[in-house]
């Protein structure tokens, strides 16, 4: 299972759920949004200026200036001015890797998504420490019926996980 992919999805449905709700009834209070997406990821479309001026990440702000909020399954459409000329963006919730309401404290950060080598790298390298960190009766699941049960351990896999 894959939980890590299950975790990114279930907190793309909450930045999809605040989106939808200001699209359908505005901000409320002093919400305000900081949205971080990849520039260059599939299906971005935004003005080849933004681009050139960001190549990389951009981040955008939702807050007083905003036009045509419009949110699909799996991507959403703004408006918003960018040195008094407005401009549509296409945003699929794939792209986006930071969401915050700082009124209220929140935040989620996103993983960019791994290649098949980062995952292969990823594989042999967590492989690697469970072969040293393990005896091997507990590799194989055999266990001798005279030893006491042993305490389970929680792992946190971004340990295991390669900086970039």
């Amino acid at each position: 299972m894959d939980y890590q992919a299950l975790v990114e999805g279930a907190m793309r449905t909450v930045v999809r759920e605040a989106l939808r709700r200001v699209a359908a009834d505005g901000l409320p209070g002093d919400h305000h949004m900081y949205i971080t997406f990849r520039t260059q990821a599939p299906d971005v479309d935004i003005a080849s200026r933004l681009v050139a001026q960001y190549p990389d990440e951009m981040t955008i702000v939702i807050q007083h200036q905003f036009w045509g909020l419009d949110v699909a399954e799996d991507a959403f459409e703004i408006t918003l001015s960018f040195s008094g000329k407005n401009e549509r963006l296409h945003i699929p919730l794939d792209a986006v890797t930071g969401f915050a309401d700082p009124s209220v404290n929140f935040g989620l950060q996103f993983k960019a998504p791994e290649t098949d080598e980062d995952e292969d790298e990823d594989t042999e390298e967590v492989a690697g420490l469970l072969e040293d960190a393990c005896a091997p009766d507990e590799r194989t699941g055999e266990t001798d019926p005279d030893d006491p049960p042993k305490s389970g351990e929680v792992v946190a896999l971004d340990a295991f996980r390669k900086k970039k």
